[in-house]
């Protein structure tokens, strides 16, 4: 019985690999397949068409920090560059140039590839370009013909840095009891407060333009991890399955971004950047007080999930929020609009942005129709 035993374990890990193999290796005709039963429900292009929304108005966002604190070359329009901006950046992390142009072009890639479905899918692609028309920075390494045509504002936020702590918190999710969180900087989340310099004049003071930094790498993640609750918020009511393959590709690179400006937000609180100037004051968060302040633990820390199911479920490393509550479509224009990204926008914009928001929320998973 041993020696037949193990002769088929033997004979199943052999045609178990062959299968494995297969399956990964022959992807083309899985796809094609796949293609064939793709039929993308309305609340599904709505889902797609407010994410490429998002997407394009990201890709603004992180243009204007590239220009300014990026490496410039043919992937990713526009801009030189900004020495002193680059300088407190690089203070933070040696690599923030790269990362910073990776995100970039991440976004722009996203925005693209989102929009190209929608049309081969029948569906109208989003276009918020008639809304660039922000002025934006004029400091020394802009994208001169750029000036007055930006989509959003980096120069007057208002910075929710609670992040840093909803995703230390062993106790806490804020799907379940709906928590306030702590911020990590207090006075980034009072009044507003420029993540880029303005003009050349914001570079002069080794204060200041390192304070301007370290605002840009906490909103750095303040804005991905948005996007990292985003996407499986709203991949929970996709019908069909090509559009829950986007959607469930595209949204873990967000969450990559994230966990990336988690760790370099954390040198803007460990001396001896953690500089103050003006209203704002980086505080010293190395060594903690707590674990919810610690700068080192940039992974999800277990919280409880799903207890109205059960309250004694062992609490779990999570993606959190993930609920349309706190992190769908309103949820997000929402966010942005406090974080000040829209100052000086037009009410149609916030209409379509609006509108957008409301139909992608709308949409509800429907049952298997194949």
């Amino acid at each position: 019985m041993a020696m037949e035993y193990q002769a088929a374990r033997r004979h199943f890990l052999r045609t178990s690999a062959i299968a494995g193999a297969t399956l990964i290796g022959n992807t083309p005709g899985a796809f094609a397949q796949l293609a064939e039963w793709s039929r993308p429900t309305k609340g599904d292009v709505a889902i797609l068409r407010f994410l490429s929304a998002v997407e394009q108005i990201e890709s603004d966002l992180w243009l204007q920090y590239n220009e300014l604190g990026g490496i410039q070359d043919s992937e990713v329009p526009g801009g030189s560059g900004n020495g002193p901006y680059t300088a407190a950046l690089t203070n933070l992390d040696g690599d923030m140039p790269q990362y910073i142009h990776d995100n970039t072009e991440d976004e722009f890639s996203h925005h693209a590839f989102l929009n190209a479905y929608l049309q081969f899918i029948g569906a109208r692609p989003v276009d918020l370009s008639r809304f660039a028309t922000l002025k934006g920075s004029t400091a020394t390494g802009v994208d001169k013909m750029r000036i007055g045509k930006r989509l959003t504002n980096l120069t007057q936020l208002t910075v929710d840095t609670s992040w840093w702590t909803r995703y230390r918190s062993r106790t806490q999710n804020p799907d379940i009891d709906s928590p306030t969180f702590q911020q990590a900087v207090p006075t980034l989340f009072v009044g507003q407060h420029p993540a880029i310099p303005r003009t050349d004049a914001d570079t002069t003071n080794s204060a200041q333009i390192q304070t301007i930094a370290n605002t840009a790498a906490f909103h750095f993640a303040f804005i991905e991890q948005g996007g990292t609750s985003l996407y499986p918020t709203l991949a929970l009511q996709v019908t069909d399955p090509v559009v829950l393959r986007i959607v469930l590709s595209i949204g873990p690179t967000e969450t990559m971004h994230f966990q990336t400006w988690s760790d370099k937000a954390g040198a803007a609180v460990t001396p001896p950047f953690n500089v103050s100037f003006g209203s704002v004051t980086f505080p010293n968060l190395s060594p903690p007080n707590s674990e919810d302040l610690q700068t080192n633990l940039i992974m999800p820390e277990p919280c409880p999930f799903l207890t109205n199911l059960n309250p004694n479920f062992p609490a779990v490393s999570i993606i959190r929020p993930t609920s349309t509550r706190n992190s769908g479509a309103i949820a997000t224009v929402k966010a942005f609009i406090a974080d000040g990204l829209f100052i000086g926008q037009s009410k149609e914009f916030f209409a379509v942005v609006g509108d957008l928001a409301e139909d992608a929320d709308e949409a509800r998973r429907e049952c298997h129709r194949y």
